[in-house]
């Protein structure tokens, strides 16, 4: 199993609006997700600042390469466009953190 934290901001004055849209996921992005084999997927906000964290059995490259071919997972990127800063560095990875310790 892999763990991946990773972290981006949204504009200012989209905190609610981030906040709704979650609230009310598409279905069948969450069908998605599922099915591309993430576990334990959870976002968090302080001020315009977002943490993920997720959970795949496997690589989490496999996983991310499964979701490129959700129609519902592009629709919802571009959805956000006006609500997040940046998701990805230059490179197009997610902006993640190093595993320093963890606690089974």
């Amino acid at each position: 199993m892999e763990r991946m934290c990773f972290t981006f901001d949204i504009y200012e004055g989209k905190e609610a609006e981030y906040k709704k849209r979650h609230d009310e996921i598409w279905p069948e992005l969450v069908a998605d997700i599922k099915a591309a084999g993430f576990k334990n997927y959870t976002l968090f906000r302080r001020g315009l600042t977002v943490v993920g964290y997720f959970e795949v059995d496997g690589k989490v490259e496999d996983v991310f390469a499964k979701m490129g071919s959700s129609q519902a997972n592009a629709k919802w990127s571009k959805w956000f466009e006006d609500v997040i800063v940046n998701l990805a560095d230059g490179n197009g990875n997610l902006m993640s953190m190093k595993e320093v310790w963890h606690l089974d």
